[in-house]
C-alpha cells in the first residue's frame, strides 16, 4: 500500500490573557469552515473561514484562500496595521503558499503608499510571506492555481481593514 502523507502547518499568538477564549484546543471539521467565493473577474478567488474572529480564539484569525490560475488575490490591495477602528485594525500576518506544481509560482507585493516599502517576490510552492505592514496583493501565474493558508494575528478579532484609495474603487 501507498504511504499516505501528510502536512501541518502551526500558527501560533502569544496569549493576552483575556477571558472568553478557548483554554483548550478546539477542533474545527470541515463542516464548520464557511467557504465564500469572493471577487469578480480576474480577481475571483475562494476564501475558506477556518478561525473567524467570533471563534473562540484569543488573538488568532487563520483563513485558506485558493487563487485560480492568472487571478488576483487581497485584491484590491489592503492594509490592517492602523489602529483605527472599528475600520481598520492591527494585525500581523503571514502567507503560507503551496502550488498544484512544484514548479509553479507568483508574485506577492508589499507596499506602503508612501513608498518606503515596496517590494515583489516570486513566490514558490512551501515558501512563507510575512507581512509586517503596507497593502499586500498577490497574484497566481498563468496555468497554475495557487493556495495559501493566511494566519493572521492581533489584540482585537475582527478582519476590518483599509484599502489602497488608488484601486478602491473596483470594490464597485
Amino acid at each position: 500500500p501507498m504511504a499516505a502523507s501528510v502536512t501541518v502547518a502551526v500558527a501560533e499568538a502569544p496569549a493576552s490573557g483575556r477571558r472568553g477564549v478557548a483554554g483548550a484546543p478546539v477542533v474545527i471539521g470541515p463542516s464548520e469552515v464557511r467557504v465564500e467565493i469572493r471577487g469578480a473577474g480576474n480577481a475571483t478567488r475562494q476564501i475558506n473561514h477556518v478561525i473567524t474572529p467570533d471563534f473562540p480564539a484569543d488573538r488568532l484569525e487563520v483563513v485558506e484562500v485558493y487563487t485560480p490560475s492568472g487571478n488576483w488575490s487581497s485584491w484590491p490591495p489592503h492594509k490592517h496595521d492602523t489602529d483605527d477602528m472599528p475600520r481598520e485594525a492591527v494585525l500581523e500576518e503571514v502567507y503560507h503558499y503551496r502550488f498544484r506544481r512544484p514548479e509553479a509560482w507568483g508574485v506577492q507585493r508589499v507596499y506602503r503608499r508612501d513608498g518606503t516599502r515596496d517590494a515583489l517576490w516570486a513566490v514558490r510552492d512551501g515558501e512563507t510571506v510575512v507581512v509586517p505592514d503596507g497593502y499586500h496583493p498577490f497574484v497566481a501565474a498563468h496555468a497554475d492555481d495557487a493556495y495559501y493558508l493566511n494566519a493572521l494575528a492581533g489584540d482585537v478579532r475582527t478582519m476590518a481593514c483599509s484599502f489602497d484609495p488608488d484601486l478602491d474603487f473596483v470594490r464597485a
